[in-house]
């Protein structure tokens, strides 16, 4: 098991295939992916999987597992994403992300987690900023970005490029970011 990171609580490490119920789990339920467009079946999230396994193997990058540091319980994901957005975000924009399954919300995992993979991204691969973006009306992720010392910029909010046209309350997306010197600051 590669460990990318360690929290209080937690584990951030790269995905295993007994970690294939949750990651289903987290990305079919409705409440869980209440602001996205689509729900995967269970091949669909087995291939999200298999991708974000291999980048995180290949290039450090990738939304990794959070697991419970005493059980190694997977219970959701946090980490480092390249978007590819332009001509929104430039390119080599770094974001963070996470998705928590619901039992495990309410706890402070996703801050935890959050400010593990922003020290993770700052120290390993040194970008000017991190971003993270939400569908508008996602008031609980904007609060984790809030809580992680990320600001919100209205000037580089945008209507998400692969949000289907049927969605149209899921297009707009407002976007936080936190400068290397900003986390630095923050962090003392």
């Amino acid at each position: 098991m590669t460990v990318i990171a360690t929290t209080d609580r937690l584990f951030l490490r790269n995905w295993t295939d007994a970690d294939r119920p949750l990651f289903h789990e987290i990305n079919s339920d409705p409440e869980v992916m209440e602001f996205f467009a689509f729900r995967r079946d269970r091949a669909e999230a087995d291939s999200m999987l298999d991708n974000i396994r291999d980048a995180i193997a290949t290039a450090g990058l990738g939304f990794y597992a959070m697991a419970l540091k005493e059980t190694d319980e997977p219970i959701g994901f946090c980490g480092l994403w390249k978007p590819e957005l332009e001509p929104f975000l430039p390119a080599g924009t770094i974001e963070i992300g996470w998705r928590l399954a619901k039992r495990h919300w309410g706890k402070g995992y996703v801050t935890e987690a959050g400010e593990a993979s922003l020290r993770h991204g700052f120290t390993q691969f040194d970008p000017p900023e991190i971003v993270s973006f939400a569908v508008a009306d996602n008031h609980r992720s904007t609060a984790v970005m809030r809580r992680l010392g990320l600001h919100h910029d209205p000037d580089r909010d945008f209507d998400h490029p692969r949000v289907p046209d049927t969605h149209p309350h899921l297009k707009r997306h407002v976007l936080y970011a936190i400068s290397r010197q900003q986390w630095e600051r923050k962090i003392g």
